[in-house]
Formats: structure tokens, sequence, C-alpha cells
């Protein structure tokens, strides 16, 4: 085999050892990618199938073979499915890719960041002392149409009026997150996915996991006010940064939607 590596052209190695690279690197960002979620789990038991699998042939199990082997197609079959939260996160991301911004166009239009930064800051500044529990999901370049397409229309401009009526108890529309696009709150009374990673804490409530959950499908970011103690907290990333201040608060905000509308913001 080293001969065989030694005769090969500088070229070709250097194609072959790319192509390695590539490989890890691809494993790797999967790997990181799915630690802490279930997908983590299921991953760990099949590659002990697939051990398993070649350790019987090599020792001549036949009989253990053959049923880890079927065992082992028909867990590469259900593959798409089992981990189809993860998928789907990994092709947004590709999705985002800034090379793609030139071959499927950008939307132009320019959002008042500003006013719809302090509009969420006062807002959740008044529903924390007021102790009113409050989800507002600040899309990213990942479209959350879908999850808007299940609650309220409204297409409104941000402000903090809107959002502490939104969420006054006993209204309609209180129950649920309010998706913000840019500078216009689309909807009201959304629901969103659960987190699926097993490191959230006991303590933290369905508002919160349901903020962790949105923020690992897409790069959204979710501010939650707790009902029980009035705390704000932010997910981003499937992590949540708890007990923010203002000017912490603000601060958070500024950085990830400057980072998300220079790409153009979503679009559907």
């Amino acid at each position: 085999m080293w001969l065989r590596v030694l005769a090969m052209s500088p070229l070709t190695l250097a194609q072959n050892a790319l192509d390695i690279l590539i490989v890890a690197y691809l494993f790797y960002r999967i790997l990181l990618a799915i630690r802490g979620t279930r997908a983590f789990q299921l991953m760990k038991g099949i590659v002990v199938v697939a051990v398993g699998t070649e350790l019987s042939a090599l020792v001549g199990l036949e009989a253990l073979h053959v049923v880890l082997e079927t065992a082992l197609v028909g867990l590469l079959v259900a593959i798409p499915v089992v981990f189809q939260p993860e998928l789907r996160s990994a092709l947004e991301r590709l999705g985002r890719a800034r090379f793609l911004d030139g071959l499927v166009g950008r939307d132009d239009g320019q959002p008042n960041m500003t006013a719809a930064v302090e509009g969420v800051v006062q807002a959740s500044l008044r529903l924390s002392r007021q102790r009113i529990g409050a989800l507002i999901v600040l899309e990213g370049q990942t479209g959350l149409a879908d999850l808007a397409a299940a609650g309220t229309w409204l297409g409104a401009r941000v402000s903090w009026q809107l959002l502490c009526n939104i969420f006054a108890p006993n209204t309609p529309l209180h129950d649920g997150a309010v998706i913000v696009r840019r500078d216009r709150v689309l909807a009201a009374a959304c629901f969103l996915p659960l987190a699926a990673t097993s490191l959230v804490p006991s303590d933290l409530g369905t508002r919160h996991r349901a903020a962790i959950g949105v923020s690992e499908v897409s790069d959204a970011t979710v501010i939650v006010v707790s009902e029980e103690t009035g705390a704000i907290s932010v997910a981003s990333g499937g992590r949540l940064v708890r007990y923010l201040d203002e000017r912490r608060l603000r601060s958070l905000l500024e950085s990830h939607l400057a980072q998300r509308w220079q790409g153009g913001g979503a679009r559907g």
C-alpha cells in the first residue's frame, strides 16, 4: 500500500489529502450538531450495531451477523426520519451560506433595526416588572413562515405598546409566541417546537424549552420573560442566556440582529 502511495503524483496526493480533510470536517460538524440531543444517543447505538456486525463476521457468528446486519440496514433507512430535526437544521445552515446570496437574490428593504430592538427591549422590561410571561421570536435568515401561519397574522410594526398588549393576561393572543421579522410583528399566538436537547435545566418550563427548541432548528433569537420570576432570558443557537438586565439584553439583540440582517434577512 505504501508503495502505491509513494507512486502517486503530488497533485493526486494533494487531492486525496483534501478529500480526507473535508470528510473528517463534515463528520466533526455532524457530531457537534447532534451533541447533547437525542440524536447523539441514537448515533452511538448505530455505531455499536455497526461494530457488532463487523466483529460477528470476523469471529464467524453467522446468525448474529445476519441479525445485526439486517438491523443496521433498517437503522440506516430510518436515519432521515429519526434525525429529521438535525438534518433540517444542517440544511438550513447550508442554505444560509453567504455565497448563495447572489444566486437566490436578497431582500433590499431597509428595516429600522434601532426601533425594533428598542421596542422589544422596552416591552421585555415592562413585562418583566409586571411578571407577565412572554415569548418573542426574532426571525433570522431562516424563514419561520410555517410557524407564523399557525398563529394569528398581524403584519404590524414592532412597538413596546403592541407587544405589551399582545401578552396582557386574559387576552385572545397572550398564549403562545410572537414572531418578529425584521421590524414587523408577523404573527402572535404561535406555538413552537420544544427543545430536543437533554441538557435543558429541570427548573425551566415550557416557555423556555420552546425558546431553546426554535433556536435549535433556526438562527432565530428568542426573548423569554418568566411569568414566575420576571427574569429575562435570550435563546440563540440552542443555548440560553438567563437573568439579563437592560444593558445586556440590548447588547445581545443588537449583536444578533446586526449579524443576521447584514445578509438581507429571512425570506418566506
